[in-house]
């Protein structure tokens, strides 16, 4: 009984961060690869989309940009092993990390929301861009400073004669 769960089929998704300055030759070679080891594992590739190049949240290895990929497939859990091991020993990929996927939703299913979520994510950049944008211009427009030159200070009044304050102790 313990042997034959090893050989159910399971989804799963993938995210590979690969080295910014690998060429697509390398890129299709790693992905070519990878389907190979899925096929050899009776498994399915579902799709495969790039992401193209972006900026990555924290430097690895001094480089700031990443090409990502993201995939779907359907494997047993000997196949994912296999992947990681793969991708561990080649020197392009960055990072990668691997997800099982819930059985009860289909991979078309996932990838339609993955998708959506996508587009919303994208769409939420694009206004965040735009209102830095009318930001910037906002600030150009007032003279950079906010409208207001330094000696502008507001109702504060007059502070009055603040006396000669020698009684204040040596400032450590």
């Amino acid at each position: 009984m313990a042997g034959s769960s090893s050989k159910i089929r399971r989804k799963y998704e993938y995210v590979v961060i690969m080295h910014p300055d690998a060429s697509e030759d390398e890129q299709k070679a790693l992905f070519r690869k990878n389907a190979e080891i899925i096929k050899s594992f009776d498994g399915s590739v579902n799709h495969l989309d790039t992401w193209g190049k972006r900026k990555l949240g924290n430097a690895i290895d001094r480089l700031t940009r990443g090409t990502y990929f993201h995939s779907t497939f359907e494997a047993t859990g000997a196949c994912v092993a296999e992947l990681e091991r793969t991708m561990r020993i080649n020197d392009k990929v960055l990072r990668f990390q691997s997800t099982r996927l819930d059985d009860r939703v289909s991979l078309a299913k996932f990838v339609e929301k993955w998708r959506e979520a996508l587009v919303e994510t994208a769409n939420r950049e694009r206004e965040r861009e735009i209102k830095n944008q009318q930001r910037k211009a906002m600030r150009a427009e007032m003279g950079g400073g906010g409208g207001r030159d330094r000696g502008d200070r507001g109702d504060r009044g007059d502070r009055g004669d603040r006396g000669d304050r020698g009684d204040r102790g040596p400032r450590m």
